[in-house]
């Protein structure tokens, strides 16, 4: 008689936040990473939105501003590696370089990648992203109203992929135009838009 015994369940995917925080803000006027609403700066804030979300821990990649951003972190809850990308300055496809080479450096199963401009993005999308985690071939992105966005979760498998196409200020734009990631509407938990202009109480 051939064995029946119950299938066992894989387990579940280690996603690893990876926030790109390196900008100088050129449109906002100063470094988006210390804009702040409510007087919580967005870099703060994202990285606590995904630690809060439920990433396993976060990688945050800063550039311009660096020592003032990073004493923005200071007393973030453990589960931060804060790096520094030197050539942020080429665009935003170097600091996305930067980031997945120390996600490789940790044999990372899977990235969570979100920009430090989307203050109105929380842990809820970021938990329904994760449920897309279903393998280290996962990639699937956030969609508001229809419109892709970010976060986009991108499985172990892709990594290198992603890292070779970010040229510029492309980022995984390339990657994922030839891959097609599966979307994942979040218009009901958040607009998912980034800002580019100083709000009103920063």
């Amino acid at each position: 008689m051939g064995h029946t015994g119950r299938v066992p369940t894989p387990d579940p995917l280690t996603v690893t936040g990876l926030l790109l925080a390196a900008g100088a803000g050129r449109r906002m006027g100063m470094p988006k990473a210390l804009v702040s609403t409510d007087g919580v700066p967005w870099v703060r804030r994202a990285a606590e939105v995904l630690l809060d979300g439920g990433c396993a821990e976060v990688v945050v990649v800063l550039g311009a501003a660096e020592p003032e951003a990073r004493e923005a972190l200071a007393d973030v809850e453990e589960g931060l590696t804060v790096i520094v990308c030197p050539t942020w300055e080429r665009g935003m496809g170097e600091s996305l370089r930067s980031g997945i080479a120390a996600l490789q450096a940790r044999s990372a199963q899977a990235a969570l990648v979100h920009l430090v401009d989307l203050p109105d993005v929380g842990a809820a999308v970021v938990r329904r992203l994760l449920a897309a985690a279903t393998g280290r071939d996962a990639l699937a992105r956030a969609a508001y109203d229809g419109v892709p966005g970010h976060p986009v979760l991108i499985g172990g498998d892709h990594l290198p992929g992603v890292a070779e196409l970010a040229v510029g200020d492309s980022g995984a734009r390339e990657y994922l135009r030839r891959h097609r990631p599966a979307l994942v509407e979040c218009g009901d938990l958040a607009g998912g838009r980034d800002v580019d202009r100083m709000p009103p109480d920063a």
